[in-house]
């Protein structure tokens, strides 16, 4: 059986699960090359998803705005209808955090949790009141093939996801969602670097669930933090580590409120904030181990909620067993090209490129030579973070390489780190805990003597976002970093997503115009072992 999960608006994107099981899922920015585009997810599903017709049930999450996606879209919602009737299938429209929830737990493989979603905001129904509320942070027990919705936070909640969008574009004049996405990411990196002593006074008392909605303290604070901030780069650094102090300290509050009503050892972290990879790498050592297993999910952002709608329907609703997964969810869920599309894509720009076939071997050499190398593999990953199918690859020994890569590349703040792929099984012997980080989520402490070996992932303050990788999740990726190991002496390679200030490439034709714009030296299209140059 087929069901379609959709979300429409910002982060517009479907999902195709069949028999559980996320078959598909594609997210609107990476067809238009536009971070965090508007978008109606059923127009994008009827226009890239040839099997529409095969369809049997469609969830779409909650929609409040101009009637509704009906309202919104009724050409598009009246062509669903139409196979929907003939399939004999059903509409539903599971809420935005339900959804949220629905996606995390159902991902992992927890038998039970406690399911904490944070975002901006978002709309639910609430059946016992017969009405749609909005709410920041939702509260969820996870058990089986359910999930049940056990607060609802709306008043005097700090939302956290407002406060950094607000942080990113008034205080640090970055962008903050569309065309150049969320850069709530560079922010982050900066609060390690700064003392967050000076300023958390100033967040600790910001109580507001839009700034529409604050009184006028809200803008008193703001308009004295945006002013510091102008003073230079320490202010800024100092209260981007403000910010992220109160963060931690929010949520660990929030968390603790709920710790008992839930026996289980399993948190689910999920909505946009769940994207604080530093934050997430703390929660081990907050409630005394309480909390043995913490689960983000591939797409935790709103994109991730097409998936949680259609797992919602499947599980929830129609009452089917858990999806049992081998080590973890896959998050490779785009096309898969074949070789003579990619053949096809160098053959158009064969007046600037020169390409030829290379094992895997010749290729980590050129990368051990400190030369920068994009690959391109299998489908691509789900979600904002690289993870060996659509990524710039290059030596983490380097301690120049870094710079390199900002600079010439991703054109990008200096201090910007970037992160390491690393076996899963040699976790242990380089981090201070033991780990698993499938979708690049955590970030966690190097030991003293084993970051200084690779300076180019190594953070200023020893730390690092790091992706563990098995040979059940990735394979082709796993070979690769394999052969690194034996090629380098290190398990570890630096990774970055395929891209220079635009969504990650989806396409060939997106891989080689991202190449032939770049100062990337090669491009390795992996499955096929064609290895790119420029003239």
């Amino acid at each position: 059986m087929l069901i379609a999960g959709l979300h429409s608006g910002h982060d517009c994107s479907f999902c195709i699960l069949e028999d559980g099981v996320p078959v598909f899922h594609a997210e609107l920015e990476r067809y238009i090359c536009e971070k965090q585009p508007l978008g109606d997810s059923l127009k994008f599903l009827f226009e890239e998803y040839p099997d529409f017709k095969k369809i049997k049930h469609f969830a779409h999450t909650t929609d409040i705005f101009q009637g509704g996606i009906e309202g919104r879209y009724p050409e598009t919602f009246d062509k669903m209808q139409g196979v929907i009737k003939n399939n004999e299938g059903n509409f539903y429209e599971p809420g935005h955090h339900q959804a949220h929830a629905a996606n995390v737990f159902f991902s992992s493989n927890f038998d039970d949790a406690l399911i904490v979603t944070i975002d901006g905001g978002g709309p639910d129904y609430i059946p016992k009141d017969d009405k749609v509320i909005v709410s920041t942070i939702t509260v969820w027990h996870g058990e089986g093939n359910k999930i049940y919705p056990l607060a609802y936070l709306t008043e005097d909640i700090l939302n956290i996801g407002v406060m950094w969008n607000q942080c990113t574009t008034k205080i640090f004049g970055l962008s903050g969602g569309w065309p150049k996405g969320d850069q709530a990411g560079s922010v982050m990196a900066m609060g390690s670097m700064g003392n967050p002593e000076k300023y958390i006074e100033h967040f600790r008392k910001l109580k507001f669930k839009h700034p529409s909605l604050a009184d006028m303290s809200y803008y008193q604070t703001f308009q004295f933090l945006i002013d510091e901030a102008k003073k230079g780069q320490e202010q800024q650094f100092d209260i981007a580590a403000a910010l992220q102090k109160c963060t931690e300290e929010y949520v660990h509050r929030i968390i603790e409120r709920f710790i008992d009503v839930v026996d289980t050892k399993n948190l689910c972290l999920v909505g946009g904030v769940a994207l604080n990879s530093v934050m997430v790498g703390k929660m081990y050592d907050w409630y005394d181990g309480r909390f043995s297993n913490i689960y983000i999910c591939p797409v935790p952002y709103d994109a991730g909620l097409s998936i949680g709608a259609a797992q919602y329907v499947w599980h929830h609703v129609l009452d089917n067993p858990r999806v049992a997964w081998e080590d973890n969810a896959s998050s490779y869920l785009g096309v898969t090209y074949s070789e003579d599309t990619v053949l096809s894509a160098l053959t158009r720009k064969e007046e600037q490129l020169e390409y030829e076939n290379v094992e895997l071997d010749e290729m980590l050499k050129l990368i051990a030579d400190s030369n920068i190398v994009s690959v391109f593999s299998g489908g691509s990953e789900s979600g904002r973070r690289a993870l060996g199918n659509r990524s710039i690859l290059a030596d983490p020994r380097n301690p120049e390489m870094k710079d390199i890569i900002n600079q010439k590349v991703k054109h990008r703040q200096w201090y910007r780190p970037f992160a390491p792929s690393i076996l899963r099984e040699e976790v242990k012997n380089w981090f201070e805990k033991d780990v698993e980080s499938p979708y690049m989520s955590v970030v966690l402490t190097f030991k003293e003597d084993m970051g200084i070996k690779v300076p180019a992932v190594n953070h200023f303050d020893r730390s690092a976002r790091l992706q563990t990788v098995t040979e059940r999740d990735n394979p082709t990726y796993y070979r690769l970093l394999s052969r690194w190991n034996e090629i380098s002496g290190v398990p570890i390679i630096l990774n970055t997503s395929f891209n220079d200030r635009e969504p990650i490439v989806e396409t060939p034709e997106h891989a080689i115009d991202c190449f032939l714009g770049t100062n990337i030296d090669y491009l390795y299209f992996t499955d096929y072992e064609i290895l790119v140059k420029k003239k």
